[in-house]
C-alpha cells in the first residue's frame, strides 16, 4: 500500500475559529500551510502530521468528544494546558482543564471545540518502541481509558 498518513481534521465553531487558530499559532508555534474558505491546515515545526481545522455551524457538540483529542507531549501537561486555558479566557473563549489520570490532561473550550479536546500527556506515555513495517513494541504505561 502506498498511502501515507498526512493530516487529521477537526471542527471548530465559526464564532471562535480565528481565536483557536491564534491559540495554536501564538502559544504552540503552529504555522499556517494553506487556507480555504472553510478550512485551514497547520503544522507545528518538527511535526510530520498536519492539523486541519474546519469551520462548523453545528449547534450541538459530540457527547463523547473527550475521546477525540489533538494531543501533545509535555513534561508539565497540566500547567501547560492551564496556561492555554488562561490565554483562551483572556481572548473571550470559555476554557477549562480536566484530567484522565495523573499524567494525562485535557483542555476543553466547549463553545469552540465541536468534536475534540486538546490533550497534553507525559512523554513516557508515548514510548511505543520501534516501528517498521509493523509495530513491534508495546505501549508502555497505557491506562484503561482506551
Amino acid at each position: 500500500m502506498t498511502m501515507r498518513f498526512n493530516h487529521v481534521a477537526n471542527r471548530v465553531d465559526r464564532r471562535y475559529f480565528e481565536t483557536v487558530v491564534a491559540l495554536l499559532k501564538d502559544r504552540l508555534r503552529f504555522v499556517e500551510l494553506r487556507r480555504t474558505e472553510r478550512s485551514i491546515w497547520l503544522r507545528q515545526p518538527g511535526a510530520t502530521i498536519d492539523l486541519q481545522l474546519s469551520l462548523s455551524d453545528t449547534t450541538s457538540r459530540d457527547g463523547d468528544k473527550r475521546r477525540s483529542q489533538v494531543s501533545f507531549l509535555s513534561e508539565t501537561p497540566r500547567a501547560d494546558l492551564e496556561a492555554l486555558a488562561a490565554w483562551a479566557r483572556a481572548h473571550g473563549m470559555d476554557a477549562s482543564v480536566g484530567s484522565y489520570s495523573d499524567r494525562e490532561f485535557f483542555l476543553d473550550a466547549p463553545d469552540a471545540f465541536v468534536d475534540f479536546v486538546i490533550e497534553a500527556m507525559r512523554p513516557e506515555l508515548a514510548e511505543y518502541g520501534p516501528v517498521g513495517d509493523r509495530a513491534v513494541g508495546t505501549p508502555q504505561g497505557l491506562n484503561a481509558r482506551a
